[in-house]
């Protein structure tokens, strides 16, 4: 169900996708646990909605609509943190 869009795209392209999602997690989680490197978090969440869009639109395109809600989850998530590190409450060194 999920996976039909990767028989249009080339190994390296969905290899480039499971990197930025392992960096995502990276940056979301032990950027800040960690201390090393806290902005990044924002940064990373930002980023993170912009990956999430892309899937978004492209479920759509493949007709996959509760996937898109599952997308639109993570933006709404990644949105949520990005905001409130970026305005509400920012890491301060």
């Amino acid at each position: 169900m999920g996976g039909e869009w990767t028989r249009h795209a080339s190994l390296g392209f969905i290899k480039t996708i499971g990197v930025l999602e392992l960096l995502a997690a990276v940056g979301l989680v032990l950027a800040a646990a960690l201390d090393i490197a806290p902005f990044m978090v924002p940064v990373t969440a930002a980023c993170w909605v912009l990956l999430m869009v892309g899937a978004a639109i492209i479920h759509v395109r493949l007709g996959q609509f509760k996937l898109v809600l599952v997308n639109l989850g993570y933006v709404a998530l990644a949105g949520f943190i990005a905001w409130g590190r970026f305005a509400l409450e920012p890491f301060t060194g």
